[in-house]
């Protein structure tokens, strides 16, 4: 695992976007941090929604540093979750532009998936997660149901299909308003 972590991390730092297990789901990913590799995955994906995708982080102490108030429900949330959970909050910062919607809001997720946690802390910046299919499209159960296109799209495949495989089960997402209101988007 040490040697694909290695490689991802290089591919990211250089712009590249990768191809990577989650714990939800195969995931494409790049810097959270970098406007030109997230407009490299929009295209990859031939989205027309240019905002809706998660950034990852390698902690709950790490949320903070991506919003400009984080209400206090959400850390109460992210401490007791139990299965994959993404938050919407408000007052996103310090992602590229082209992820945040008008509204200034940011999809943010704390992965519990030892090849996750081990990647985002040796990148030391947030990743961008999206599912790894072209919009519109239903999202691949598993790495053979990735469509040819998104393979030859991205810089890097991880290799470890047979450790730390993806749950194949999408994550729960809740929205938090800045006086701390809770919207179920997803259960």
């Amino acid at each position: 695992m040490k040697e694909e972590i290695e490689r991802a991390v290089e591919v990211l730092r250089r712009g590249g976007i990768i191809l990577y297990p989650t714990d939800t789901v195969w995931g494409i990913g790049c810097d959270a941090t970098d406007e030109t590799a997230v407009e490299r995955v929009y295209q990859l994906k031939r989205s027309c929604n240019k905002k809706g995708m998660i950034v990852l982080t390698e902690s709950i102490d790490r949320v903070g540093c991506y919003f400009r108030n984080v209400p206090a429900v959400a850390w109460d949330l992210l401490e007791c979750a139990d299965k994959p959970l993404t938050l919407i909050l408000p007052g996103a910062c310090g992602v590229a532009k082209n992820l945040v919607p008008e509204e200034g809001t940011l999809a943010v997720r704390v992965p519990d998936h030892a090849f996750c946690r081990n990647l985002l802390h040796r990148f030391g910046r947030p990743l961008v997660s999206t599912s790894a299919n072209i919009s519109g499209e239903a999202t691949p159960k598993g790495f053979g149901d990735i469509a040819e296109e998104i393979r030859a799209g991205v810089d890097y495949t991880v290799d470890i299909r047979c450790e730390g495989a993806p749950t194949r089960k999408a994550s729960s997402i809740i929205m938090l308003g800045e006086d701390g209101e809770v919207k179920i988007i997803r259960e």
